[in-house]
């Protein structure tokens, strides 16, 4: 949605979340034989690190960051990156209620407008559809080391495009929202 405020400036509908990726091997379904027990090799480390991240569902921009936790202080870190991103435009930035989100420490940059989803209800957000996608690329692989697995994560989001993201995040009630409101 764009919605102009100001000479140069506009107002964009993002979505955010963080998904925690690591050395424990996600598994998943794999086709044998008729009659073949499928093995797959699992790995029970648990190094970990999260990916933070943003989309528009209309445009199928992203924006994603690493960092090594999930709290209020990588969060605020992410807000702050998200807001330079965003130049002089707006966004009014779609969020669950994660205590990393919801706590009172949290200085929300001027350009980002929180709103909070209901509680309890992560298929509201298009940007978990994204980390299936993503995720779904990664599973029954194994890792050596984190810098091993950040390799493929970084290819991933290197090949995404803006029409994948669309395609994955454009839930109908979000787009007959935005068009309502732009044409208002």
């Amino acid at each position: 949605m764009e919605k102009h405020l100001a000479q140069e400036k506009c107002v964009v509908y993002l979505c955010q979340d963080e998904t925690r990726l690591g050395l424990k091997t996600l598994t998943g379904k794999v086709i044998t034989a008729s009659g073949v027990k499928p093995t797959v090799p699992v790995k029970w480390d648990r190094e970990t690190f999260w990916i933070y991240g943003a989309i528009e569902p209309l445009t199928g921009k992203h924006f994603q960051q690493e960092y090594p936790k999930l709290n209020g202080k990588c969060f605020q870190q992410f807000l702050d990156w998200l807001s330079a991103q965003l130049g002089s435009d707006y966004a009014i930035l779609q969020v669950d209620q994660a205590p990393a989100h919801t706590s009172g420490a949290i200085n929300w940059p001027e350009n980002i407008i929180p709103l909070f989803q209901p509680p309890h209800a992560p298929e509201l957000n298009p940007i978990e559809r994204l980390w299936q996608f993503l995720k779904k690329n990664l599973k029954n692989e194994l890792f050596g080391s984190l810098q091993d697995l950040r390799e493929p994560i970084q290819q991933l989001f290197e090949q995404l495009t803006f029409e994948q993201v669309t395609s994955i995040s454009s839930y109908d009630f979000i787009l007959e929202a935005l068009f309502y409101a732009a044409s208002h």
